[in-house]
């Protein structure tokens, strides 16, 4: 743990979880074993993948409390927070969408290749959201960089058409993208901290009004259409908030329990993640366990698995204080927006010069396939350590 308060085991696990998101989104599913994917979404089961993004959304919501509260801490207002807060949304939902988008580019209408296109848009949002460094001294050169930033994304969305007829071509929401979806979910557990600070019943009780959200829908009692589902329906239907909401309450439990001691905090976590996944398998009476189909019984069991997953790295890395072996991972943890959109920009430069990189995928056995991903992801963790060394890195 740092001065301010940061808990290694949080930054691990993200590590972790980022390092096998881009795992599992390298290898070609027609070559390796099916549980490393996602399972189908009327298929009653779970791979690796399907676990993956859950584990994510549940650090999201377990960092809350800690970098809020070091805000407030230090003097920050509510309202100074909370425009914090809407910033951090947007610019998730901005990029989100944008990435969703890129793998629709007509490049005919649109007058950029498809590839171009989704390079430029990274190289607008690195200018703008950059972590520049001495930004007292250097205001003007870096207002100058943002703005750039700003004016080739505007460029880019008004040039944008994907030939289709929705939306006359132009940019749509769909499911909001990966980013997207972080965002949506960071902002309803960001601001249930910020309305009900270290309550842990009060936060549980939001969770379960999003499960019950998660449940009406699922069973068709509730079903979002038009304007309403486009706009709210990530919310509405309660999985994604609910997610990041059960990590909410890990870091609160987490903030509270250490002070007591880290028996208590084993002992807290290892029961939370048994009963999390013995509701989960209650609700598989109901709802089958499907990531695509977002059902209950899913979200409860992958909320489960995290928590018996971070259990275990608290125990190595914030008791047993070993934490050498995941070096190779901090970067990563330290900065995943980084480190899961800079993959992206190497993928679109091999797509547009036709260097055969990923030949790999191509192999007729699963082992070089799943090899060559592995390699892949470790490649990019140094590519991001890299990309930071040069201070290159996302801050949002």
């Amino acid at each position: 743990m740092t001065n301010f308060n940061r808990i290694s085991s949080i930054d691990i696990m993200r590590g972790i979880t980022i390092f096998l998101m881009l795992f599992v989104n390298d290898l070609n599913m027609d070559k390796v074993p099916s549980w490393l994917g996602h399972m189908e979404a009327n298929f009653d089961g779970m791979g690796l993948a399907d676990w993956v993004f859950p584990g994510f959304l549940f650090l999201v919501g377990m960092a809350i409390p800690f970098s809020l509260s070091k805000r407030l801490s230090a003097g920050e207002g509510v309202k100074d927070t909370g425009k914090h807060i809407l910033k951090r949304f947007l610019a998730l939902i901005i990029i989100g969408v944008l990435m969703l988008n890129s793998g629709r580019v007509n490049p005919e209408l649109t007058g950029i290749g498809r590839n171009l296109w989704a390079l430029l848009m990274y190289c607008g949002v690195f200018l703008v959201w950059n972590d520049y460094y001495d930004r007292e001294n250097r205001y003007l050169t870096i207002t100058g960089f943002r703005l750039a930033g700003i004016a080739i994304l505007a460029l880019l969305v008004l040039k944008f058409r994907s030939g289709h007829i929705e939306n006359n071509g132009s940019l749509i929401t769909g499911w909001w993208g990966i980013l997207g979806l972080i965002g949506w979910g960071y902002l309803v557990a960001a601001f249930t901290y910020l309305l009900f600070r270290e309550s842990i019943v009060k936060t549980a009780l939001v969770a379960s009004l999003f499960l019950a959200l998660n449940i009406l829908t699922g069973l068709d009692v509730i079903h979002p259409s038009g304007v309403i589902n486009t706009a709210f329906g990530i919310l509405i239907r309660g999985n994604n908030p609910l997610l990041v909401l059960t990590g909410l309450i890990a870091g609160l439990i987490l903030k509270r329990t250490r002070e007591a001691g880290h028996l208590k905090t084993i002992l807290v976590f290892f029961l939370l993640g048994a009963a999390f996944i013995g509701l989960g398998f209650l609700l598989r009476h109901w709802f089958i366990i499907s990531k695509i189909k977002a059902t209950p019984s899913w979200g409860l069991l992958c909320t489960g698995i995290s928590f018996l997953v971070f259990t275990i790295i608290y125990f190595i890395s914030d008791i047993r204080k070993l934490t050498g072996w995941a070096s190779f991972l901090r970067p990563a943890g330290e900065n995943s927006l980084t480190t899961y959109i800079a993959p992206d920009i190497v993928y679109y430069l091999i797509w547009m010069t036709g260097v055969p990189v990923l030949i790999y995928k191509q192999a007729p056995g699963a082992l070089i396939n799943i090899a060559g991903s592995l390699v892949w992801s470790l490649l990019m963790l140094g590519l991001t350590a890299v990309l930071v060394r040069f201070s290159i890195r996302l801050r949002i």
